[in-house]
């Protein structure tokens, strides 16, 4: 086997190990992230209203509870100003103050349903990261356990 076979089957191996390891550290990174979007909604003992269309009467701590906890509370806003948003509402409404004070709450429900759908990106790419690490280093073993003359290179598969 020439040298430049083994020297790129060691380079393969190498950086198939630096993929993972990669992977397994985002992976983590997003878990930690979900984890910790999670336990700071669970910390405001945020309960989904009992008229909810879904989980109603649960602790907020999933994106699924945070997006029907929002959508409930934009419910009972629009009721409460007659189907008006916040922009729409006159100045002098006295409603406006509680509507607006609804769609501070939603935005920040929303930024939290971000919050996790960017931890589970995140452990995906870990995931995905992880596979092809791996399937660049079995590429480095499998070049390293052919045996290459001049007249017969190693073609690797793909």
């Amino acid at each position: 086997m020439s040298t430049s076979t083994i020297r790129s089957a060691s380079q393969a191996k190498l950086f198939g190990l630096i993929v993972m390891i990669l992977g397994g550290v985002f992976l983590v990174a997003g878990a930690v992230t979900w984890g910790a979007v999670s336990s700071n909604l669970k910390a405001e003992n945020i309960t989904v209203a009992e008229d909810a269309d879904m989980f109603a009467g649960q602790v907020v701590d999933t994106p699924w509870e945070a997006f029907s906890q929002a959508a409930i509370i934009n419910h009972h806003a629009l009721d409460m100003s007659g189907g008006k948003t916040y922009a729409e509402l006159d100045r002098e409404d006295p409603v406006r103050a509680t509507v607006m004070n609804g769609s501070f709450l939603r935005a920040s429900l929303f930024t939290s349903v971000v919050a996790f759908g960017v931890a589970l990106l995140v452990m995906g790419l870990g995931v995905t990261f992880g596979v092809v690490g791996w399937a660049i280093r079995s590429l480095g073993v499998a070049v390293a356990g052919t045996s290459a003359t001049p007249e017969r290179p190693v073609v690797a598969a793909v």
